[in-house]
């Protein structure tokens, strides 16, 4: 059998061909050794500067008080009395009792306040809201100087100066900085999604607990993990409100720690320390228990912001 081929005619355009790729491993879209090496490293090395004054926090508040401020990382002489001390010195869990109730409170009421205005923002229609919704990140320029004092008045007017209710209660108008938060995760859900359930009969309560509330409950986590932050560091508030130390949160504890045991006091920064640590763990806890879904609500902010 024999293999006649066509002549080429004149003008025409012959494609090239390709030549056969190597035979090599398939390309995976991962990134070369060293690259995620460097990566690595580099996030150790972060780490490691974050976590150094914690570490020293930590050690320093298990030496004898002439060693407190020796150099070095490792709590030489060893003497972990110093929180028992602490303990016995002041109040420390009544403090963080108070802590955990008005943390619970400010993040909960704050979220879910600012849960419901976000939801209305993103679902419902109406002329001005694009001018209202800017009138209400406006609001995050205001310092919180300019707002104390009117504040105050109305707490006291009120007869709540010296309880813990100023300390979270104004959580419940909501906050500029999750409203925005969580707008975005509302608007990035399929508004045909909220139409069918409406010509189905839901109400609008049902729209919003049923269906959008467990689709962004990542965002919720967020603001409620940021706003017990916020709340369990707070100290101008106990400041300003807080006169029976029963009442006090820890922050506040801590300001009495450090005047009476730290600078014009008896100089037992052993104490001080101690009841530092004292305050910062259960935040770190806090952090490690809600760490997958945190960082997915961050995450998630990210990619429908």
């Amino acid at each position: 059998m024999t293999t006649t081929t066509r002549p080429v005619e004149v003008g025409t355009v012959v494609a090239p061909v390709a030549s056969p790729r190597p035979a090599g491993p398939p390309d995976d879209g991962r990134r070369p050794r060293w690259q995620r090496l460097l990566f690595v490293l580099g996030l150790a090395t972060a780490a490691v500067v974050f976590l150094l004054p914690f570490v020293w926090l930590v050690s320093a508040s298990l030496r004898p008080r002439e060693y407190v401020f020796a150099p070095g990382l490792l709590p030489t002489p060893f003497a972990p009395d110093n929180y028992a001390a602490a303990w016995d010195a002041m109040p420390l869990l009544t403090w963080l009792f108070n802590s955990l109730v008005v943390g619970v409170a400010a993040a909960a009421t704050a979220t879910l306040s600012s849960a419901w205005v976000a939801f209305g923002f993103a679902y419902f229609r109406f002329p001005g809201r694009n001018l209202l919704f800017g009138l209400v990140l406006a609001t995050m320029m205001l310092p919180f100087a300019v707002t104390m004092i009117p504040t105050y008045l109305i707490w006291n007017r009120l007869g709540l100066v010296d309880t813990q209710v100023p300390l979270w209660a104004g959580n419940l108008f909501g906050s500029a900085f999750y409203i925005f938060l969580l707008r975005q995760f509302f608007l990035s859900l399929p508004r045909e999604y909220f139409e069918a359930a409406r010509v189905d009969g839901a109400s609008y309560p049902q729209l919003f607990w049923r269906m959008a509330f467990p689709l962004v409950r990542p965002a919720l986590l967020v603001a409620f993990v940021f706003e017990f932050k916020a709340s369990w560091t707070d100290l101008v508030k106990p400041l300003i409100y807080l006169r029976n130390e029963q009442l006090y949160t820890l922050p506040r504890g801590l300001k009495v720690i450090l005047d009476r045991f730290g600078y014009g006091g008896e100089q037992q920064w052993e104490i001080v320390l101690a009841g530092s640590v004292i305050a910062t763990v259960p935040m770190i806890v806090l952090f490690f228990l809600a760490q997958r879904h945190f960082v997915e609500g961050i995450a998630t902010t990210g990619r429908k912001g």
